[in-house]
């Protein structure tokens, strides 16, 4: 039978806990939102405008402070233990000797040893392996350790003494082997001498790990979660590659900011010959930090890149940038300087500043940047409810391609929108009403190519559906549009004009369900007809809708124009239909096809577009998405002799060892929209379970007008428990004036046990240990 007892007498298990309060970081512990720290850099996705759209660093809210757990200031610690154990004696002299399966709990902490001695006049144990500690509690948890060891001589609350034949195991990850381990200042310091740490897994028929770290002693500190190497030897399959003839330090697996270098990255470019990045991290305080990171490469370069973040209570704010001298533009010093930040105001307001700067585009292709030919300065302010949107934007364009002027091109732009939904009581329906204000300056002074443009406008729509007999659903349309126009600096238009456009229109929907073989099908005929005042003269210039869209979104649509500056009108009926059929399997198929009909040919259209004249090319949208992860979608416009004059075809597949997406587009020649020739472009991107631990990755862009790749890149990360390998290599093919042709490749090493990674796409190849 086993035997129970409970003894008062302070065992306090445990594993190195920190002091109780203490968080993740030693810094700054004020109250508002932290930086995350695996957030991403600025994203450098660029807009419809050629911008790139650069938000301010992530953060995490402020309730998500981590507290590693320990006894509350105040409250009276339990001290009393359970022992377990077959046979349990308790000596004249207080001494009590445990054996057979010895089992203590204590505070959440469980020990479980052949034999202990507990010392009665001392309280000093004695304890016979083999010893295992854990704490169930934090099983999988980033405080979760494990000491295992054969003998171990310890005060009474099994924190402080020595332990022979240890191994420590640090948040499943790093694993520590010493000949002997002692533990001082109340369990926080813990040393092992003659210690190989590694965090590779080893099996016993093969006992030599990937990499492994040798050293005369490492102190790990409990409380600053930090290691402490003395005199390392670093060494992979069993061969030593290198070592230090001095202490160094890094941090355990459970840490995810401090000050510190980050891991190397080597860099080849045909630019600017092999170099390499040390990125230095540094932390100051909770809510901000700075990394620095000089790059150097063949003597051809001597570039120093920074970043700044900082969070506030209400907002966030992030910098990045970097200055060089190189051999490209010898004596010249380049750089960038990208800068946003957010702030939330009151009354759910959030204010966006952004800055974005470079000596001059092929600096951001050189040093792998970005590829966005505008950069774009200024301040937002927006505020979305239900029923109401403002929005208000105003700053700077700076162009970076070659055959744009920035004298000539509206550089200083501001906008300001205001939007409110809502249900009129008299005549029901419902209604949006819209204001907008909206100016930019280009800065010549010329006549006509300086022409300088300030609007308001208002409209205001509205919309009653009712359904009718046999199930068709009618909807009545009215909308106005009202604007004025203040033209500076060209001769060619009135100095003010204003102008008023009314609208109405009806629509008839007849939405139709049937089920055949299990699935479902909907059919959905739709025909609207509207009508506008034509204006014949063009009394305003066109700055804001160059480029048209058609398509399934727009097809029933009372302006196609994305802008202001031209509307739709005449007589005109929009015609579709859809159909959509839904499998019980998981799969789902839609079809739309319309056209639209004009009563006079549209002449605020240009003479090739697909919406010019008095019948619009037919328009035909496919989509198909599957239960497997894969979706197809395509749309077409051609005219009635079946000549395409444009068609895009996309592709996404995405499952656990898979992840496709790809683009085919096909565009004829628009001079309205000044483009003078055809576009024929595929866009390819691809990741792949190549094998267990290794992904591949793979991305091209291919031009079939110049029947060139503009762009091809292919990258693969191996990734297991104790190391991640990341390899990649680009090629741009285009060459400019300003730019040459430019092949770069990337390596990076990280090990595992030091510091938190993040995970990344498919699986982590583990060692297979036979048994």
């Amino acid at each position: 039978m086993r035997t129970r007892l409970a003894i008062v007498a302070g065992l306090a298990l445990g594993l190195a806990l920190p002091q109780p309060g203490r968080t993740q970081d030693s810094g700054d512990f004020g109250s508002g939102p932290a930086l995350a720290p695996t957030a991403p850099m600025l994203d450098f996705s660029p807009l419809a405008d050629g911008t790139l759209a650069s938000t301010a660093p992530e953060t995490v809210a402020s309730t998500a402070d981590v507290t590693l757990t320990g006894t509350p200031a105040g409250a009276a610690p339990d001290d009393a233990a359970t022992v377990l154990a077959d046979n349990i004696v308790l000596q004249g002299d207080r001494t009590l000797i445990a054996a057979g399966g010895v089992v203590i709990w204590y505070q959440g902490t469980r020990l479980v040893a052949s034999r202990l001695i507990v010392e009665g006049a001392t309280g000093d144990l004695t304890i016979e392996g083999p010893i295992h500690l854990t704490e169930p509690g934090k099983a999988g948890t980033d405080a979760e350790a494990t000491l295992i060891a054969d003998s171990a001589q310890l005060d009474r609350k099994l924190q402080d003494g020595i332990i022979r034949g240890a191994r420590l195991v640090i948040a499943r990850e790093l694993q520590l082997a010493a000949r002997e381990l002692q533990r001082t200042g109340g369990g926080r310091m813990t040393r092992l001498t003659q210690v190989v740490a590694s965090s590779c897994q080893i099996c016993a028929e093969n006992p030599i790990p990937l990499w492994e770290i040798r050293a005369r002693s490492i102190t790990h500190d409990a409380e600053q979660r930090e290691l402490t190497f003395e005199h390392p030897q670093f060494r992979a399959f069993g061969l030593p590659v290198g070592g230090l003839p001095f202490t160094i330090s890094a941090p355990d697996p459970t840490v995810e900011r401090r000050t510190g270098f980050l891991r190397p990255q080597l860099r080849t470019t045909s630019n600017l010959g092999f170099g390499i990045k040390i990125p230095y991290f540094i932390t100051l305080g909770r809510h901000a930090d700075l990394t620095l990171t000089p790059y150097l490469a063949a003597s051809r370069t001597s570039t120093l890149e920074a970043r700044y973040r900082q969070a506030f209570s209400n907002g966030a704010l992030q910098l990045e940038g970097a200055i060089s001298r190189d051999d490209i533009q010898r004596g010249e010093t380049r750089g960038y300087l990208f800068g946003a930040a957010r702030i939330d105001l009151p009354r759910d307001y959030r204010l966006g500043v952004q800055v974005q700067t470079a000596s001059d585009r092929a600096y951001l292709l050189d040093y792998d940047v970005t590829d966005a030919d505008r950069l774009w300065s200024g301040v937002t302010l927006e505020r979305v409810r239900r029923d109401k949107l403002v929005a208000a934007r105003v700053g700077n364009y700076e162009s970076m391609r070659e055959d744009e002027d920035d004298a000539t091109s509206p550089a200083q732009v501001a906008d300001v929108i205001w939007l409110r939904r809502f249900e009129p009581g008299l005549i029901g329906g419902e209604a949006l009403l819209e204001w907008s204000l909206h100016a930019h300056r280009r800065p010549s002074s010329a006549d006509m190519d300086g022409r300088d443009v300030a609007r308001g406008s208002m409209g205001l729509d509205w919309r009653r559906s009712q359904i009718l007999p046999g199930g068709v659903v009618g909807a009545a349309l009215v909308g106005l549009d009202a604007d004025i126009y203040r033209i500076a600096q060209d001769s060619s238009y009135d100095d003010v004009v204003t102008r008023v456009t009314p609208s109405i229109g009806a629509e008839l929907r007849w939405p139709l369900m049937g089920q055949s073989g299990g699935a479902t099908h909907l059919v959905e005929p739709v025909v609207q007809l509207l009508y506008s005042p034509r204006d014949e003269d063009s009394d305003t210039p066109n700055e804001d809708s160059r480029l048209i869209e058609f398509d399934e979104g727009n097809l029933f649509s009372d302006n196609r124009f994305p802008g202001w500056d031209v509307k739709e009108t005449g007589l005109r009926a929009n015609v579709g239909l859809s159909w959509t059929r839904m499998d019980p399997t998981g799969w789902s198929l839609g079809v739309t096809g319309g056209r639209v009909f004009r009563a006079d040919p549209a002449t605020e259209f240009a003479p090739d577009s697909p919406l010019a004249g008095r019948r619009s090319d037919w328009l035909l949208a496919a989509h198909y998405s599957g239960p497997n992860g894969l979706a197809v979608a395509n749309r077409a416009l051609f005219d009635d002799g079946f000549n395409f004059s444009r068609n895009e075809l996309r592709l996404g597949w995405v499952r656990p060892d898979l992840q496709l997406s790809a683009g085919y587009l096909w565009i004829d020649r628009d001079r309205g929209e000044s483009r003078a020739i055809d576009a024929s472009e595929l866009t390819a991107s691809v990741g792949w379970q190549v094998a267990p631990g290794l992904w591949g990755t793979a991305e091209t862009r291919y031009d079939f007008v110049a029947d060139r790749a503009q762009n091809a890149q292919l990258g693969l990360t191996y990734r297991n428990e104790c190391i991640t390998l990341d390899m990649g290599v680009q090629r741009r093919f285009s060459t400019s004036d300003m730019l040459d042709a430019q092949t770069d490749f990337d390596l990076s090493v990280r090990l595992g046990g030091f510091g938190r990674q993040k995970d990344g796409p498919g699986t982590v190849a583990r060692r297979s240990c036979m048994r």
